[in-house]
């Protein structure tokens, strides 16, 4: 898997327009210093990661939680700025049965959730955005605009969504489902360091999505994922076996998916024989709405 990031296109403009205008340039080559995979208890972890040096302005203003959700094994993420007097925040791909959990935390810590975003429509579980809209006045819902979803905001490849001063690049990461994004933090002085890759169902901790259902294609996935710098933190959308972080270093070195060569990875993915999910024939109807269905019409 050869190419998850190039460059960025548009602005998914909110609250400031400074920080629209002040946003740094992309640069993806430079590798640093190696991080070792850290292995923790799965029990609805909230975990945060803070760095100084090199982005240590950036890491000051982000507010960071990895939320579980143990019978879809799924990761929510939350990100805020709280740098910015408002402290707005965005939740990454959230699960309807978690909603009144991730909503209360956002109330607690004091955050103004402005983006409910999903990486793409899953297939294990019903997307929380819907429920969180009729929860939280003004929340716009996120999605990708090749994912054929209801959504807010339709977003590329290149967009970058912005939360104060902080930003998400988007990256199209197609192979899992057509409309699979990543979402990347930015690269500056003033963005977090070193850079966190939230990646859904695309590359998960020494594996990868499934390709067999949603419009999946083994070719696609294969030439959409590296050329981040090594030590990208990569935050996948579930984990089974009580991973919460890798780094794109270590994917390379040690996801036995991604040292084979394409036709051996085509073949392994053809052969990974895995069970109809169980949640399909629900989830994918209900996140294709945003995951709450249309209301019925009113009675005359």
């Amino acid at each position: 898997m050869v190419a998850l990031l190039r460059s960025c296109r548009r602005l998914i403009p909110h609250l400031s327009a400074a920080a629209a205008a002040s946003s740094p340039s992309s640069s993806w080559c430079a590798p640093r210093a190696r991080r070792g995979l850290r292995l923790l208890p799965v029990v609805l972890a909230m975990a945060a990661y803070s760095s100084g040096g090199a982005g240590a302005e950036g890491t000051r203003r982000l507010l960071f939680r990895q939320l579980f959700e143990k019978e879809s094994s799924t990761y929510t993420y939350l990100l805020a700025d709280v740098g910015d007097p408002e402290k707005p925040a965005v939740l990454i791909d959230p699960v309807d049965r978690t909603v009144d959990r991730d909503i209360n935390l956002i109330k607690e810590l004091g955050l103004k959730l402005v983006y409910a975003m999903n990486t793409h429509v899953h297939a294990d579980h019903v997307t929380g955005t819907g429920l969180i809209k009729t929860k939280v006045p003004g929340v716009k819902s996120v999605i990708s605009k090749a994912s054929k979803a209801k959504a807010d905001h339709f977003i590329e490849h290149g967009d970058k969504i912005y939360f104060g001063n902080l930003f998400l690049e988007v990256r199209a990461t197609p192979g899992h489902t057509a409309g699979c994004m990543t979402y990347v933090t930015g690269d500056g002085h003033d963005q977090p360091s070193p850079r966190m890759a939230f990646t859904g169902d695309a590359l998960i901790i020494r594996a990868c999505g499934r390709t067999d259902f949603q419009g999946g294609s083994s070719d696609e996935l294969y030439e959409s994922i590296f050329t981040l710098p090594n030590d990208t933190l990569l935050y996948p959308a579930h984990d089974y076996k009580g991973f919460t972080v890798s780094t794109v270093e270590e994917e390379v070195a040690y996801n036995a998916r991604l040292t084979k060569d394409k036709e051996t990875f085509k073949t392994i993915m053809e052969n990974l024989n895995l069970a109809y999910p169980k949640m399909i024939d629900v989830a994918v109807p209900a996140n294709l709405v945003c995951g709450i269905q249309d209301p019925p019409p009113s009675k005359v």
